[in-house]
């Protein structure tokens, strides 16, 4: 198990010895201050309030955080042949699967670094600036589940569901990198998954077929549950529909890039 962990060890170290890295991490900390001071300088109204203000940035955020993350993991597997790096891998007395493994779980470690980042800024900047506010009332719609409920409950579910989209997606990326070998196609067909998905689901939708309700695109907009709507038009689903059908896909992706992973020639 010691072992195991060096080699996490050694795949963070090669995600945060890039400068990319960094440009990120700098980005996500920049965007709260920018956004919070842009509000002021630009806003008539000067009443905010710190709960709406984390809400807006916390949504553009973790779509740059999601990027950021589709990024690392294209190159993670596919840069790793494109270099020829991945032999250096394979001499040492590890097998694949914990290789993989080591590398998706820096992955996930990466994603909770930036988010939580992202929450502690986007909460401490417009409570700075905004104070502390315990009205829900612009955050949290009153036919919501959580009418009523603390904004800390919200919130933290808010950061909870976005998170899953963005393993979800993460693991697209992993799978389409181990099959493909190739960083750029991983990153475009991951960014038309999170960007495109809403307008395909609302494509799907129109058709009124069952099968609709089990795409992977009609499931991972679970922050609709916590405004009191559906991700899937037409169709009544639950939070738990949902997050079955992202495990299923999941499990799906990671197969996937387990087994080309394993069999893949890595023979000049």
């Amino acid at each position: 198990m010691a072992n195991f962990w060096k080699l996490v060890q050694n795949e963070n170290m090669k995600i945060y010895r890039r400068m990319r890295t960094w440009v990120m991490l700098g980005i996500v900390v920049l965007i709260p201050i920018v956004v919070t001071v842009a509000f002021l300088l630009l806003s008539d109204s000067k009443d905010a309030n710190n709960w709406e203000m984390m809400q807006l940035e916390t949504t553009i955020l973790f779509s740059l955080i999601t990027i950021f993350t589709v990024v690392v993991a294209a190159d993670s597997v596919a840069g790793e042949f494109s270099t020829g790096t991945i032999k250096l891998l394979l001499i040492r007395p590890w097998s694949r699967s914990s290789i993989l493994l080591s590398k998706f779980i820096a992955l996930v470690l990466f994603s909770v670094l930036l988010s939580v980042v992202c929450f502690v800024l986007t909460w401490g900047v417009n409570t700075l600036v905004f104070g502390f506010s315990s009205d829900t009332s612009g955050l949290i719609p009153a036919n919501s589940p959580l009418a009523g409920q603390s904004p800390w409950t919200y919130m933290g579910l808010d950061y909870l569901y976005e998170w899953i989209e963005l393993i979800v997606i993460v693991a697209f990326a992993f799978m389409l990198s181990s099959a493909f070998r190739s960083s750029g196609l991983a990153i475009g067909l991951s960014i038309f998954l999170l960007f495109a998905g809403s307008m395909i689901t609302g494509l799907l939708s129109v058709t009124n077929k069952p099968w609709v309700k089990y795409v992977l695109f009609s499931n991972l907009d679970l922050t609709a549950y916590l405004n009191g709507g559906n991700p899937v038009p037409n169709f009544k689903t639950t939070v738990g529909f949902s997050l079955s059908v992202l495990a299923v896909y999941f499990i799906v992706f990671n197969i996937v890039s387990w087994t080309i992973f394993r069999r893949r020639d890595v023979a000049a």
